[in-house]
């Protein structure tokens, strides 16, 4: 077998804009010969698609899939508007989301090694490379995530933008609200929270919350100053606070009172536990 120096793979990868390590691999493969091993890397899709990769992919949509027990949200990402909108560019958003509900990935970069289940010849990076081939623009898997669905919970899941903003709502109690989740979910989309409740708000957040009220308030009685921090914190829960924001369909009540409303009729212990809100490029 033909020793393979770093000189040769940094030439090969010089030539084809490939990663070391495959360049390695496949000089290798090659048996050092390195224009089989250029062809190599062309016919696996990869010298063409690791050229672009330099490009910037500023535009995307995120995509959701369900198989049943586990839901995936995966963010795909383009060079430009046009290409995301192609037939071609939303088909593979929708095939990489299948495949991340089908196989739960530990990671992004363990998903992108494994094998890609409708062409096994392929890894999913691989297979995203010919997308690359055949589109012609950089397109990158920003991000992937998956939950578990339970028996006892349930998952609502709303598109916004034609998937430029996806949110989800997870609801703890009962397996059969994900009316009300997907309801939530809408919710989440267009009022934009930052945390669930006070509770999961940092410590360090409410500090420089009652550091800004202090220093609006100048000349007055310690007590009053503090009714003032405690109403603006209160303020400031309202605003970012899921469960405590006012519900976008029916401002008169919180989404904590639309919870508390449904699980009274259902005789469910029903509970808000978790959302999410990814907009592209986030």
């Amino acid at each position: 077998m033909a020793i393979v120096t770093p000189a040769m793979i940094k030439d090969l990868r010089d030539r084809t804009g490939v990663g070391m390590g495959k360049c390695k691999e496949a000089l290798e493969d090659a048996n050092g010969d390195m224009e089989l091993a250029i062809a190599n890397l062309r016919k696996a899709g990869m010298a063409s698609a690791v050229k672009k990769e330099g490009r910037e992919t500023k535009e995307g949509l995120i995509a959701a899939a369900d198989d049943g027990k586990t839901i995936a949200i995966v963010e795909v990402n383009a060079e430009t508007d046009f290409v995301v909108k192609n037939d071609r560019f939303k088909q593979f958003l929708e095939n990489i989301a299948t495949e991340v509900a089908k196989s739960n990935p530990p990671s992004l970069d363990a998903f992108l090694q494994q094998k890609y289940s409708k062409e096994p010849s392929l890894t999913v990076d691989q297979y995203r490379a010919t997308i690359v081939q055949t589109i012609g623009e950089n397109i990158q898997i920003r991000r992937i995530m998956t939950i578990q669905k339970g028996s006892d919970h349930s998952v609502g899941i709303y598109s916004h933008l034609g998937g430029k903003i996806v949110t989800m709502v997870e609801i703890s109690g009962s397996g059969s609200e994900e009316e009300l989740a997907k309801n939530i979910a809408m919710h989440t989309a267009a009022a934009a929270p930052d945390y669930l409740s006070p509770e999961k708000v940092p410590q360090e957040i409410i500090n420089n919350e009652k550091d800004i009220a202090q220093g609006q308030i100048q000349g007055k009685p310690a007590n009053i100053v503090e009714k003032i921090v405690d109403g603006k914190i209160n303020a400031f829960y309202d605003a970012y606070c899921l469960v405590r924001q006012k519900y976008v369909r029916d401002d008169s009540i919180t989404i904590n009172d639309l919870v508390s409303k449904r699980a009274k009729e259902s005789g469910k212990p029903l509970e808000v536990t978790s959302f999410i809100r990814w907009t592209v490029g986030q």
